[in-house]
């Protein structure tokens, strides 16, 4: 299979690709690691007239520690944030990601613009909270994870927008994280999937609990089961709210009942592992490990 013809850019500056983005306006599209773009090329699923490849943008290949969280550049591969990173939930969830040939390519900012509900990483920008910078020739504007998954492979991104960098913040002291997904084969998309944050007081009470579920809504499904979880053994409570909550859609390789049955086991699990590793003692889990610096 072949793509349809487009007019190609290789900007070496953010400058020159916001130019070219804005003179390609609704016709453009950006290619960075192109593991999603390419597939829907060739199956001739998209069809844009300009395509601008911001590889040789030196500047967008970046990966930030910062006091409050990791900052990742839109050329970040998901194998150098997996490796480097030192955040616990964002390790946990790229294992995920497809294989390591993929992994090695594909970036984490162009997986949150394709927002693919089914993709583990919006899931995990959602729940922590985190947000994405975008910039433009008119400026840069900073949209929240909340605001940014619109629906299925919808993004609030702008024509002559470009995701420069996606922002996840860290965990405070006491808390602790999980992910988990179910898939037919390791690396195919999952039927359902979980990331969980829980955080804890001074005496080990539950202050927050809150999962991010992917594959089973038309965006990442964000739940709060704070109430559930500070109350004791409320985990049959959180997993029938969280079941409640879900909308999935069946299709060839699940119902959407054994989606709704399946989200709620992974939910319980990872809830229990977060807590586990929220109350275990010695370096906390939530700390994002190494320097303060781009590696």
């Amino acid at each position: 299979m072949k793509p349809p013809p487009f007019d190609y850019h290789a900007p070496r500056t953010l400058g020159e690709a916001l130019d070219a983005l804005a003179e390609a306006g609704g016709d453009g599209k950006v290619l960075a690691g192109g593991q999603s773009l390419i597939p829907l090329l060739n199956m001739r699923l998209a069809a844009p007239g300009q395509l601008i490849d911001i590889n040789r943008v030196a500047a967008l290949d970046t990966l930030v520690r910062e006091p409050g969280g990791i900052r990742v550049g839109a050329l970040a591969r998901h194998s150098r944030v997996e490796r480097s990173s030192g955040h616990p939930l964002l390790r946990q969830a790229l294992r995920h990601v497809a294989h390591p040939a993929i992994r090695n390519r594909g970036t984490v900012v162009g997986s949150l613009a394709h927002a693919d509900p089914a993709a583990e990483l919006p899931a995990v920008l959602a729940v922590l909270g985190g947000w994405v910078e975008v910039a433009s020739v008119s400026g840069t504007r900073t949209i929240p994870a909340a605001s940014f998954f619109a629906g299925p492979l919808e993004s609030a991104l702008l024509p002559g927008e470009l995701a420069v960098s996606a922002f996840f913040p860290s965990l405070p002291p006491r808390s602790g994280s999980a992910f988990a997904e179910l898939a037919r084969r390791h690396g195919d998309y999952a039927l359902a999937g979980v990331a969980a944050v829980v955080e804890l007081d001074a005496s080990g009470a539950v202050t927050s609990a809150r999962i991010g579920c992917l594959g089973v809504a038309a965006t990442p499904l964000v739940l709060d089961l704070t109430p559930y979880l500070m109350a004791s053994g409320a985990f049959a409570d959180a997993v029938a709210y969280v079941r409640e909550r879900a909308e999935p859609d069946g299709d060839i390789h699940a119902s959407a009942g054994y989606r709704r049955h399946l989200l709620g086991l992974l939910a319980a699990r990872t809830l229990s592992e977060a807590h586990a590793t929220a109350s275990s003692p010695g370096p906390s889990a939530h700390r994002i490990t190494g320097g303060t610096t781009d590696e």
